[in-house]
Order: structure tokens, then C-alpha cells, then sequence
């Protein structure tokens, strides 16, 4: 039997998130936005008939409204996603970005590379473009190899690409996390090596 699908949209500092899924996990995440009406419709573009539950993964909420209050929350592999029904490759890119800590970035080639395609960078930036979960799948983190910011098709755009980098370098700070994804750091573990965030927040042209 299908699990029923709920939804919930709450207030965070930078405006109004929303989760969606089933109990068994979350389908699509919407970064904040302005108006809970705009947030609905684009979280429930291909789930019209979830149901609106206040209390839909109520912990993750209080997590995510922390984020944005600026603490260091790194969501990491604890919360359940549903990506059945996307190709293996999409599947693997979506894992391997998933595996960018907070205070870390990779780049297209390296999520590209983990998806087990080499060179297929503009590949990567496309499921990156069509990530379900943000935030939770953070394509915020994922930059261009000479350092620039890349797309970023959320509302808000390559501004709210750079605020959530920045929130999150001034969040995490006193870890001294490293910046550049390495594929031979585990889930758990951060990349010591030296790191200027500023570098991956450079103008674009």
C-alpha cells in the first residue's frame, strides 16, 4: 500500500521552507521563500495531492530553522530522501553531492567523477539544476573548477548561493572545516586542508 504523501511549509528567519514525502522519507525540499503560497506551489508541483501536516518530520523543521538562525547544523545522511523513479546516474551525483559537508565545496568534475562518468561535468550540473532536495542535497556547495559560483536555479539565484555559503562558513568557522571536497573523506570527516571561502565567492563576469 502507497504511503500517503504530507507536506509542511514553516517560517525560518530567511522566509517560509518546505518539506515533502511520506513517512518513509522526503521527496522534495523548497528553500525559503517570501510568501507560503509560492513555497506550496512550487513543493507540490508533482505531489497535488499530499496532505498538509504541521507536525511532517517536526524535528528536521526545528534543524533547518536553526540553519538558517545561523548555527552550524550539518543535516549529513540521518534523514531519509526517496529518489526512486531517477536514473543511477542521477542517483549517484545526488549521493556524492549529499557527501559535501557543511564548510566544504566540490566541483562539478569531482561530483562527475564519483557518479562514476569522468568528464562528465556538464552532465553533473544538470542533476544539479534538477536536485528535488536542497539543503538537504546541498547543490549550494557544488562551484565551478576556476572557483566561480556556477548556476543555481532556485529561486533567489547565484545570491542566495553565495548567502547560504557565507551563513555557513561564519556558522561552522570554529571548525575549521576544510573547503574542497575530497572523494577519500569519508561521510563523517572533514578535508584539513587549508581553505579560503572567499575564493569560491568571486564575482562572476
Amino acid at each position: 500500500m502507497q504511503k500517503a504523501s504530507k507536506y509542511v511549509i514553516f517560517e525560518t528567519n530567511w522566509g517560509y521552507f518546505g518539506l515533502a514525502g511520506t513517512r518513509a522519507g522526503l521527496r522534495r525540499t523548497c528553500l525559503p521563500g517570501p510568501r507560503p503560497a509560492g513555497v506550496r506551489a512550487r513543493l507540490l508541483e508533482d505531489l497535488p495531492e499530499a496532505e498538509f501536516d504541521a507536525d511532517f518530520f517536526k524535528t528536521l523543521q526545528e534543524q533547518i530553522a536553526a540553519y538558517f538562525e545561523g548555527e552550524c547544523v550539518d543535516f549529513g545522511m540521518d534523514v531519509p530522501l526517496l529518489l526512486d523513479g531517477f536514473s543511477p546516474f542521477f542517483r549517484k551525483v545526488l549521493a556524492a553531492c549529499r557527501d559535501v559537508k557543511i564548510g566544504q565545496t566540490a566541483t562539478y568534475s569531482e561530483l562527475a567523477e564519483r557518479g562514476g562518468s569522468p568528464g562528465a561535468g556538464r552532465a553533473a550540473g544538470s542533476v544539479m539544476a534538477a536536485n528535488p532536495l536542497p539543503l538537504m542535497i546541498p547543490c549550494h556547495r557544488i562551484i565551478r573548477s576556476d572557483g566561480r559560483m556556477g548556476g543555481f536555479t532556485a529561486p533567489g539565484g547565484i545570491p542566495l548561493k553565495k548567502r547560504m555559503l557565507e551563513l555557513e562558513r561564519r556558522a561552522c568557522s570554529h571548525l575549521h572545516a576544510g573547503g574542497s571536497w575530497d572523494p577519500g573523506v569519508s561521510a563523517v570527516s572533514t578535508d584539513s586542508r587549508p581553505f579560503d571561502l572567499a575564493q569560491s565567492l568571486l564575482p562572476l563576469h
